[in-house]
């Protein structure tokens, strides 16, 4: 197994920008398929990013595309995601996971549900 610990959330004005990491220790890093979800008050969780295991592959959410970027280093088994042109509405609490059967090209790493392995979250607050 894997486990993992965010760091980086914290408070910003909207427009700001926040760096959020991913810190992985067990299990091999490069086994997994690495995604970041968020999870708003009374509301589901839901997918934000998610990185193929070789780095070379990225996919987002519509309501972050072009403003987040999800990266990997293999090295220092790390999983980051740069979130900037921030919006009230990106408050939530940002959990890293790991998924280790899924696919980039698939829909199903969309879902929470493929993911074993969670982090126990960092708060992140975008004021208007």
């Amino acid at each position: 197994q894997v486990q993992l610990v965010e760091s980086g959330g914290g408070s910003v004005q909207a427009g700001g920008s926040l760096s959020l990491s991913c810190a992985a220790s067990g299990r091999s890093f490069t086994e997994y398929l690495m995604g970041w979800f968020r999870q708003a008050p009374g509301k589901e969780r839901e997918f934000v990013a998610a990185i193929s295991r070789s780095a070379l592959i990225t996919t987002y959410a519509d309501s972050v595309k072009g403003r987040f970027t999800i990266s990997r280093d293999n090295t220092k088994n790390r999983v980051a995601l740069q979130m900037n042109s921030l919006k009230p509405e990106d408050t939530a609490v940002y959990y890293c996971a790991a998924d280790l059967r899924g696919r980039i090209d698939t829909d199903a790493i969309r879902t929470a549900s493929e993911y074993e392995y969670w982090g126990q979250g960092t708060q992140v607050t975008v004021s208007s």
